[in-house]
């Protein structure tokens, strides 16, 4: 059979120990094969599964072994509540539809709870399911194990409580008599007593117990002749009858309200316990952050202490992480194959250890966080042989549900992210190789047709044409040297392979040093600076320094036409040295400006051609500020031109220096 989970559809199988369970297994296999669906395959395992016959187990294995034959994969859970259960995995995963066997077994009496494959439907109304008809024998084993789970054991307790309750409601009734109240008004207090009964005892037992036994004592110590069961009235075994039926129905609806009570407060701390587990994982913006918030939450839930092995970058499992109970005073023990079991549980995406069908012996239980067939890690509840109620049971599985789709979004984020860098990193490389060849290509024709028209007509050439073609060929291969010299750092700087070496240094004296090896047409500008009179004193690499005002200038005067003024200043604000290069030329466009610092970026947005350069000077520019942790930015010179500023953190100095 062939799943193919794009179909959307998910299919879930319920297993049993029942002899025709095959047939429910081959029904959901079709129905997969027909629908394009995956299959999973199911097993409720009950906290008495050791109780089970050796032919049950027998039965059971073979049933499993059938599921995975027909392309199911097979999950186990634990607890007695079978319909929540299968419920509870249906939501974590996505099941659209529920294949289970019909029993033949009916309500005997108005006070029988639903059938199992009634309480499945009303468990999951969201899901379709599907049931095939099955035998009586195939499920009565199975019922009758959930008919006695759901009653919980008499205790010495409840039974004293009882005792009290009819006592203090006889006595109450001899009381009433001495003061001539009617018969009517003790039964009504019978009837109060077994009301009390049933809201304050565990189990349903003592309502029935205190409706008969309240009975008999009124009976017994109000009715002629007393202190006998024989009456000298024919209507009383009437009245009797009546009181038995008040009684018992009375009873009965209080713990009905009382199992209603109860099972309203567990969903309400479920979906409290799932909501905040839902609002702190959407929060949670790494693996490591997962990982600590869904233990604290166990934690919180169950009060055990936890482990969680993660999965390691090489795609195996990690070591593990231990998440402590506070307030217990000593963490329980590892089991001694804890390693083993836990490469078990990763590899096969499967529950393992205490009362499991794996390593049942174990002391712990160690659950696969796992979702569409990838493990993220293996939680691990060291129980120290105290098994968890089927209730946290269910809930623990929905955590792990959250826990894996979390992980799976981070996985999904990072895997967007790093096809985004790819793009982006191709992109660049596809700007850099196509600026690179479209930009170097005029300055190489020039100094080639220069030097091979000096090496044809040397002789004819009179010695200012001469001259120019010297001076052209030197002007090409100085601005091939700034490109290389600009692409070499920048890519150095980005990839954190420049070695910056810092020294005090006066931000006069660099100035002054960086307008010597400006553009030498820059003498075609007014060129003017203006130092602050402090001595401003600054930690920099003053070779990197200069290349920034080198550049800054340099950009003014290829932008800017003959005779504009260029000013160069100095001042301090606060702590900071500030260093601003001004212009009076055209200025920059507003829609350009956010740009300028980008890479490739040469003003209109496009590749640059032949002598408008890379767009690398402002973006190293940038790179080397902020490598000396400072800034750079720029604004217009009012009434007309550019202004960059370089901001860069003095150095403090001390008294004694």
């Amino acid at each position: 059979m062939i799943n193919n989970p794009e179909t959307g559809e998910h299919i879930l199988v319920c297993l049993s120990p029942s002899p025709s369970n095959p047939k429910v297994i081959a029904a959901a296999a079709k129905m997969a094969e027909a629908f394009q669906a995956t299959l999973t395959a199911i097993y409720v395992r009950p906290t008495d599964y050791d109780a089970l016959s050796e032919e049950d187990k027998l039965r059971l294995q073979n049933n499993i072994r059938f599921a995975e034959q027909n392309g199911a994969s097979v999950t186990t859970v634990i607890g007695d509540d079978i319909p929540a259960q299968v419920a509870e995995y249906a939501h974590i995963s996505n099941t659209t539809k529920i294949v289970v066997g019909r029993s033949g077994i009916k309500r005997r009496h108005i006070w029988s709870k639903t059938t199992l494959t009634e309480q499945i439907i009303l468990s999951a109304p969201d899901v379709d399911v599907y049931i095939i008809p099955d035998a009586v024998a195939d499920f009565k084993q199975q019922t009758e194990r959930f008919f006695s789970a759901g009653q919980i054991r008499p205790t010495l307790k409840d039974f004293l409580i009882t005792l009290l309750i009819l006592t203090v409601s006889t006595g109450t009734g001899l009381l009433f008599t001495k003061f001539g109240f009617s018969e009517s008004n003790i039964i009504t207090v019978f009837i109060l007593g077994v009301l009390v009964i049933s809201v304050v005892t565990v189990s349903p037992l003592y309502g029935a117990l205190g409706s008969l036994a309240s009975v008999l004592l009124f009976n017994w110590f109000f009715i002629e002749p007393k202190f006998s069961f024989h009456t000298y009235e024919a209507e009383y075994p009437v009245t009797f009858a009546i009181m038995l039926a008040s009684s018992l129905i009375t009873g009965t609806l209080a713990n009905r309200l009382k199992q209603n009570a109860r099972q309203s407060a567990r969903e309400a701390f479920r979906t409290k316990i799932l909501l905040d587990t839902n609002q702190l994982l959407q929060k949670a913006e790494t693996a490591e952050q997962v990982i600590q918030i869904t233990a604290r939450q166990i934690i919180v839930l169950l009060n055990r202490d936890v482990v969680i092995y993660p999965r390691g970058e090489s795609g195996r499992i990690g070591g593990g992480k231990e998440f402590l109970v506070s307030w217990a005073e000593a963490a329980v023990p590892p089991d001694g194959n804890e390693e083993e079991i836990v490469e078990w549980v990763f590899s096969n995406q499967c529950s393992a250890g205490f009362r499991m069908e794996k390593y049942g012996d174990a002391k712990a239980q160690y659950h696969p966080i796992s979702l569409n067939g990838y493990c993220s890690g293996v939680v691990i509840i060291r129980l120290n042989s105290v098994p968890l109620e089927p209730f946290e049971n269910s809930i623990i599985m929905s955590i792990l549900g959250e826990c894996a789709l979390a992980l799976e979004n981070l996985r999904n984020a990072e895997e967007k992210e790093r096809v985004s860098m790819m793009v982006r990193n191709e992109q660049l490389r596809s700007n850099l190789l196509r600026s690179i060849s479209h930009d170097i290509r005029t300055p190489l024709t020039s100094i080639s047709g220069n030097a091979s028209n000096l090496l044809s007509h040397y002789q004819q050439l009179d010695d200012e044409t001469r001259e120019q073609i010297f001076s052209d060929i030197y002007d090409d291969s100085e601005w091939l040297i700034d490109l290389v010299e600009n692409l070499l750092s920048i890519s150095r700087i980005e990839n954190g392979q420049m070695d910056i070496h810092m020294s005090s240094e006066i931000v006069g004296d660099v100035i002054e040093e960086a307008l010597r090896h400006i553009d030498r047409n820059a003498a075609q500008h007014h060129i003017t600076v203006s130092n602050a009179d402090e001595i401003l004193l600054v930690d920099m690499d003053s070779r990197l320094i200069m290349q920034v005002l080198i550049n800054l200038v340099n950009n003014a005067v290829k932008n800017t036409p003959p005779g504009s003024e260029i000013c160069v200043q100095s001042g301090q604000t606060g702590d900071w040295a500030v260093i601003s290069v001004k212009d009076n030329g055209p200025g920059i466009p507003d829609n350009v400006k956010p740009h300028v610092f980008e890479m490739f970026y040469t003003g209109q947005n496009r590749v640059a051609d032949g002598r408008r350069g890379l767009g690398l000077g402002l973006a190293l520019c940038r790179s080397i500020v902020e490598a000396h942790h400072g800034s750079i930015a720029l604004t217009d010179n009012v009434p007309s031109g550019c202004c960059f500023t370089v901001e860069l953190p003095m150095r403090k100095v001390q008294i004694d220096e």
